[in-house]
């Protein structure tokens, strides 16, 4: 037995009321609104309400107001698990390579500038009356002798 038209117009109206679902229709003239079956007004919805959030670690949705006009803004961030082209793993290598070289850089910076202070608090001269003037510097910022 086929449903009763006027059931369907029911749960058509139920669908319709649907927040996402009700904005996407709204875009629409009142023609094409009303001329959608219900299963295509379910498929819709499935449809929008798939591609609405992901599950990311990271989501901040906010809306600001500024005068009379709102604006929104958006900020996510997870694990991309997605495929990359070869030009982007290409990129991402030069990235992680940077990143690394920068960061192995900058600790074998702090690691003889550390050294450098613990043989100058114990008074070894590698080189007679020379000095770079690092550990009078830090003795008058962080010691105040």
């Amino acid at each position: 037995m086929l449903p009763d038209k006027s059931e369907n117009s029911e749960s058509n109206e139920q669908l319709k009321r649907d927040a996402e679902l009700s904005l996407f229709l709204k875009r629409m003239p009142e023609t094409v609104r009303d001329s959608f079956s219900h299963k295509q007004l379910s498929s819709m919805k499935s449809a929008i309400n798939s591609q609405n959030r992901g599950n990311h670690t990271i989501d901040i949705r906010h809306t600001i107001k500024f005068f009379h006009y709102h604006y929104y803004y958006v900020f996510i961030a997870g694990r991309d698990l997605r495929e990359l082209t070869r030009r982007e793993k290409h990129i991402s290598l030069l990235m992680k390579t940077a990143f690394t070289t920068i960061f192995l850089s900058l600790c074998a910076l702090l690691g003889i500038l550390v050294l450098y202070l613990i043989k100058s608090a114990m008074g070894i001269n590698i080189f007679p009356n020379y000095s770079f003037g690092v550990w009078d510097w830090f003795k008058g910022v962080f010691l105040h002798s």
